[in-house]
């Protein structure tokens, strides 16, 4: 199984340097790079970052793509029910999904993980054509640390590089819309998760570098609309993340909807043994329905 898996990583990745029409199949695992990703430190399958791709039974050009980064405290990936779930349910909606399996601390630190995540957006919108995306309907959904990923990526991103040799790094990194689960917001206040600081940036991070990876500090009006989901009840990460980041998109003027439920412990994904809470995935249907993602 292990030789399988890497034989079909470097089939997709010779694909991928040559640069040549590329089609996907479901559950199919295309790594991020081509050869050895930026600061690569082994060959295990944990140092190869990759998405894996869930499609719906159709298919047609143009459609929506999400990008769902699972959590785990950025030293551990939920990849089944905050990814294989959640791409499920995303394909239900019409929308192509790729689970993104990113590398974690405490090997690798800030900025590995979100040069994966943006490496992964970009990839999606470089190959739009091929894999029947729209380019300006790529979004990305976390959950948790995978939240904060997300939201790294919905405040930091670029235009790409036009002079780049690969083409993929010449196209922007920016998400067109982002979706976050009970997301780690800041790395300054008394409520972040110290865990997930920690695995980040390592024991002694510097203070301005966890500062600009403090949502609430780096939004801006170019920030991509976002649906925001969270428990009160949530000791783990409180809600204050989501609400601090809400009320920075607010005053940005970003569009932005939040949901806090009144129930329910840190991690519950879809929740889908649970009436009150599994509401969040309808509800975000709705708003992926008036930003005309979806029909």
């Amino acid at each position: 199984m292990k030789q399988l898996l890497l034989s079909t990583l470097v089939l997709a990745a010779s694909a991928f340097a040559q640069q040549t029409p590329m089609t996907i199949q479901d559950a199919q695992i295309i790594p991020l790079w081509a050869g050895t990703a930026p600061g690569q430190q082994g060959t295990e399958d944990k140092d190869i970052p990759t998405i894996t791709v869930y499609l719906p039974r159709s298919t047609p050009a143009g459609m929506s793509a999400v990008i769902v980064c699972p959590g785990g405290g950025y030293s551990g990936l939920a990849m089944n029910h905050e990814g294989r779930q959640v791409a499920n349910f995303l394909n239900s909606q019409g929308i192509i999904a790729f689970v993104l399996k990113y590398r974690l601390g405490p090997k690798y630190h800030h900025p590995v993980e979100l040069g994966d995540a943006q490496r992964a957006i970009r990839m999606l919108r470089a190959h739009a054509t091929d894999w029947h995306i729209a380019a300006d309907r790529i979004g990305i959904l976390g959950f948790s640390a995978g939240g904060h990923l997300a939201m790294s990526a919905s405040t930091h991103f670029d235009t790409g590089k036009a002079d780049a040799t690969d083409a993929v790094d010449r196209v922007s990194s920016r998400p067109d819309f982002s979706v976050l689960g009970y997301p780690v917001i800041s790395l300054v206040e008394p409520w972040t998760h110290q865990g997930s600081k920690t695995n980040l940036l390592g024991p002694n991070a510097d203070p301005e570098l966890a500062k600009s990876l403090s949502g609430e500090q780096s939004v801006t009006k170019e920030t991509p609309p976002t649906f925001i989901f969270q428990t009160n009840a949530d000791t783990t990460v409180p809600a204050e993340n989501a609400t601090y980041y809400y009320l920075a998109l607010r005053k940005a003027g970003v569009p932005a909807e939040m949901h806090i439920f009144e129930k329910g412990p840190h991690g519950v994904g879809l929740a889908m043994e649970d009436p009150a809470n599994s509401e969040w995935s309808k509800l975000l249907t709705n708003w992926l329905r008036i930003h005309a993602v979806i029909k």
